[in-house]
């Protein structure tokens, strides 16, 4: 029998059933024929290329895996996707080549005996087959090209300030840091803005997909609106998948991502040390007061957030007004290009009175300008 035969059973015994039995048959199939794993190997790499031609990203894919499988999914997950990848990183753009050099970082090898290891590619391949269509978000791109030193000075400083934030354990110091970050990160979109007008540059709105996983997921949701806005992007919301489609300039999304990442480390710190002195009152009703405190530290950290941001605007020259105003423009149209139908989510079950105004004071200690309080 060959081994291409061998793989053609195995999948049509288990793909397309979510029976255990199904699936222990073509694990049976495969672990007795040890001549089918270069088979197996090469089919799974066109399970991975399949989920690319229907819009999905490395980190898209590998998200889904952690929140519907086992490590061990993920490890056999990550090694396809590399392999699928050699001698060919760049050819999609800088940020498909960061996620890939991310992965590559993560543990990838994959010890297990045949019948395990032959369980987890078939259930990984009836996870990747079941994958729906999205939105695309870039064509391929040029090669990547370098940095600009500038830019990279700015970024460097702007994730030590967060990384300070995330590190301190005074709420005050935190979300001060991260309001200076977000003056460093407005001031850096301004600059590229300007240049881009003055060098008559062909730039163009682009997007990406961060993560929105549960526990709290519409409040998560929430704050990464916010982030977003503040930082002259949109965001709409898979709640299905489990993340948001941030569309905006390239400078801007990487904004949005750091800030979004950090804040949301803070706000968890935050909500334990609240939850904390909320339980030793002898309150116990740590669902609804965890909802209700992230709710509130999203909306409240937006108007802090585009606070800044403003603020940032209104010192800088006067030919920045219609530079902006036609970046805004491009946002929206190329967010109506990917998205021509969207609804607006409520927000639910947000009932806890303490753990709101808990989460909004935590918000409002954030600190600009010579560390006065925003209003």
């Amino acid at each position: 029998m060959s081994t291409s035969s061998t793989v053609e059973r195995a999948f049509a015994a288990a793909l397309y059933s979510d029976s255990d039995t199904a699936l222990d048959t073509g694990a049976s199939l495969l672990a007795a024929d040890p001549a089918s794993d270069a088979e197996l190997a090469r089919r799974g790499e066109e399970f991975v290329a399949a989920a690319w031609r229907r819009g999905w990203q490395p980190a898209d894919v590998v998200r889904i895996a952690r929140r519907d499988l086992e490590d061990v999914h993920v490890r056999l997950l990550i090694s396809s996707i590399l392999d699928e990848h050699k001698g060919d990183r760049a050819s999609r753009g800088a940020r498909w080549a960061a996620q890939l050099d991310e992965l590559e970082a993560e543990p990838h090898d994959l010890r297990a005996d045949r019948f395990s290891r032959a369980t987890a590619a078939l259930e990984l391949c009836r996870l990747l087959l079941r994958l729906p269509s999205i939105e695309p978000l870039d064509p391929p791109a040029a090669p990547v090209t370098a940095v600009a030193p500038q830019e990279t000075r700015m970024l460097t400083r702007i994730r030590a300030l967060l990384a300070k934030a995330e590190a301190t354990g005074f709420p005050e110091e935190a979300e001060a840091l991260s309001a200076k970050a977000q003056e460093l990160m407005a001031r850096h979109s301004i600059d590229e803005a300007l240049l881009a007008a003055r060098s008559r540059a062909k730039d163009a709105p682009g997007a990406c997909r961060i993560g929105v996983e549960p526990p709290y997921e519409t409040a998560k949701a929430v704050l990464l609106d916010a982030v977003a806005g503040a930082n002259r992007c949109r965001a709409v919301w898979n709640e299905a998948l489990c993340f948001s489609t941030v569309v905006g300039f390239e400078p801007d999304l990487e904004a949005v991502e750091l800030l979004y990442t950090s804040l949301l480390v803070q706000a968890t710190a935050a909500m334990a040390k609240a939850e904390a002195a909320q339980r030793a009152g002898g309150r116990k009703r740590t669902k609804t007061f965890r909802q209700s405190f992230l709710a509130a530290y999203a909306h409240r950290i937006g108007d802090r957030l585009a606070s800044v941001a403003e603020g940032q605007v209104r010192a800088t020259e006067g030919e920045l007004l219609p530079v902006l105003a036609a970046r805004d423009v491009a946002v929206a149209d190329h967010l109506d290009r990917m998205f021509p139908e969207t609804v607006t989510t409520r927000m639910r079950g947000i009932t806890d009175e303490a753990g709101w105004h808990e989460g909004a004071a935590a918000a409002d200690r954030a600190q600009v300008r010579g560390g006065r309080p925003l209003p």
